[in-house]
């Protein structure tokens, strides 16, 4: 990947439906070296999709939540396969250090996320939980 990738990477995770056209012009390439760039990075897996970002108008009525849980050895797997099954979680990410599990989630009320919470508390397998709940994003670097 050189200059023009990684600038064609960072505009499209800014707003993955501007056009070609638009990205030639910004970069000053021709709009056919611009389509060649993002097919190639699409072969590669560089790009795997292409999605929305949702805005202040839906995010702002989300709750959303960290939580970090402990998983007893070996119950990793099934703790995995019922989490997914949850829409609440958004993310599941395996970490070193005293937990084994963070959660990202998402929710409307307050209720739904005390129910999350007692839901992932009785998964055979979990050996504690704890629940961090975000007030206000700062910044948000995520591509």
């Amino acid at each position: 990947m050189d200059d023009l990738d990684e600038k064609l990477l960072a505009a499209l995770a800014a707003d993955s439906s501007t056009s070609t056209s638009r990205l030639a012009r910004r970069f000053k390439v021709a709009r056919s070296t611009v389509q060649a760039r993002i097919e190639r990075l699409e072969r590669s897996k560089v790009i795997s999709g292409y999605t929305i970002r949702l805005g202040e108008a839906v995010t702002l009525r989300r709750i959303r939540g960290t939580v970090l849980l402990q998983v007893e050895p070996r119950a990793t797997p099934a703790v995995l396969q019922r989490l997914r099954t949850m829409t609440e979680v958004e993310a599941c990410h395996t970490t070193t250090g005293r937990v084994d599990l963070i959660l990202s989630l998402s929710v409307e009320t307050t209720q739904a996320l005390d129910e999350t919470l007692d839901e992932i508390g009785t998964i055979p397998g979990v050996r504690t939980t704890e629940s961090l709940i975000h007030l206000t994003t700062k910044f948000d670097r995520r591509i």
